[in-house]
């Protein structure tokens, strides 16, 4: 759970790795594509250009190198030939990599072309949450301020944050102790300390939290058939806050107000 400054200095080389693959798919035109297009040029980029290990693939029995979670998919969308992004489409891609033995996890919704307004707000709202609940790491805070913040920002704006899957410690391992969830009560559940590194991942739907799985065991999708969105960051507890370990360029925390 908690990482010696080594083992903090090995994450922050796969977390900016895995924010360079973020970086590489920012530029490319994803309308068009499949998502197995989508699986098998982040694999190469992984791979070849970053000499670096996609840890989803083989997880779990997963055969890909990520989730593809288009529309009223809430999370662990499986790649396929067949299944095309279009123009108006939000899709989250939810991505690890393995590098030196330790593993980042991070992921990002995309609005595809012309996405429609209803749309642009709920992805922002949920990047928004994302942030909210970062804001709260730090020493002595505990598990419990990060979930209240992140689903109280999405109910102000008449949002519903999902139960049922939540961030995670992360290290040598893709999912270690403790839970990160999306909800709580302040002033409860385990108190942060220096060195502990996991992930915070908020899934907000536009209507009800509940969800499905669906037939082939991974994809899981809300009930009521509407959007939903995720963001998703690996972060190291510091002396003093936080560190994003996956944070991308375009991305500026602890200046941006939004936390």
């Amino acid at each position: 759970m908690v990482k010696t400054p080594d083992e903090l200095a090995l994450m922050r080389i796969s977390g900016k790795l895995l924010a360079s693959v973020f970086e590489m798919l920012d530029g490319q035109d994803l309308a068009g594509l499949s998502t197995l297009q989508i699986n098998d040029l982040v694999d190469r980029f992984i791979t070849n250009d970053l000499a670096a290990r996609p840890a989803s693939k083989g997880q779990y029995g997963f055969k890909y190198v990520l989730n593809c979670s288009i529309n009223n998919v809430v999370c662990h969308g499986v790649p396929a030939p067949d299944e095309i992004i279009r123009d108006g489409d939000i899709i989250n891609l939810d991505i690890t990599l393995e590098k030196n033995g330790f593993i980042a996890d991070s992921s990002k919704t995309y609005m595809v072309g012309n996405a429609p307004p209803a749309a642009r707000r709920l992805v922002r709202v949920a990047q928004e949450a994302m942030w909210k609940g970062i804001g709260q790491v730090r020493p002595g805070a505990h598990l419990g301020d990060i979930g209240f913040a992140i689903e109280r920002h999405a109910k102000k704006n008449g949002y519903s944050v999902v139960r049922e899957y939540c961030g995670h410690g992360i290290g040598r391992e893709m999912h270690e102790d403790p839970h990160i969830f999306n909800f709580g009560r302040p002033g409860t559940g385990l108190k942060l300390t220096e060195g502990m590194v996991f992930t915070i991942e908020p899934m907000v739907n536009q209507g009800t939290r509940k969800v499905s799985t669906r037939d082939d065991g991974w994809t899981v999708v809300t009930n009521d058939g509407k959007l939903s969105a995720q963001f998703e960051h690996t972060v190291a507890v510091t002396g003093s806050g936080v560190e994003v370990l996956t944070l991308r360029r375009d991305e500026n925390p602890m200046l941006d107000r939004r936390m």
